[in-house]
């Protein structure tokens, strides 16, 4: 009987301790600075690093809205959006914004169809300063296609949100 109540001290003890020898074990580096630039932007050019097609070797339709969806919808996005004014030259830009998407493959029930992706530029020295990838899922049909494309972008802007509005440092400190 003590033999069960000392292995039952010793295994509660263990638990009592599990969380933090856990968070001792998964801390990794603290968090790298986000560039200044993405912050302090007030004026952005949107420019579209292109869109590819697989309609030429298909015969069916990947996505609605062609190769420049991806353009497009991101520019509707950060228009809505109204954190950043959109300018019509990259000369009158704090920061380019770059986004594009590039195909996986043909087959249409692929797990993943393509992704987008977002280049943060400076344009004055033409440094990427921060990259977003996103994957979209395949699907069967068309509208459910649309559906993942619409995911993956609405996760972009997210991010790029986050990004231009950083959460300081000291306010994670204590957590």
């Amino acid at each position: 009987m003590k033999t069960l109540k000392l292995q039952l001290v010793v295994v509660a003890a263990f638990f009592q301790f599990l969380p933090s020898m856990h968070a001792e074990a998964s801390k990794g580096p603290a968090p790298a600075p986000t560039p200044a630039q993405i912050a302090a932007a007030q004026k952005v050019f949107v420019s579209n690093a292109g869109g590819s097609s697989v309609e030429d070797v298909t015969e069916e339709t990947l996505f609605d809205g062609g190769p420049d969806r991806s353009y497009n919808e991101f520019y509707a996005d950060m228009k809505t959006w109204g954190h950043y004014q959109l300018t019509d030259s990259p000369n009158d830009a704090d920061l380019v914004l770059e986004i594009g998407w590039t195909p996986s493959g043909t087959d249409l029930r692929l797990p993943v169809l393509g992704q987008l992706r977002l280049v943060v530029v400076d344009p004055k020295t033409h440094v990427s300063l921060w990259s977003l990838n996103e994957y979209v899922r395949g699907a069967m049909l068309l509208g459910n296609r649309d559906k993942n494309f619409d995911q993956a972008m609405n996760t972009i802007v997210t991010r790029l949100k986050l990004l231009a509005n950083p959460i300081p440092v000291a306010a994670n400190a204590g957590k």
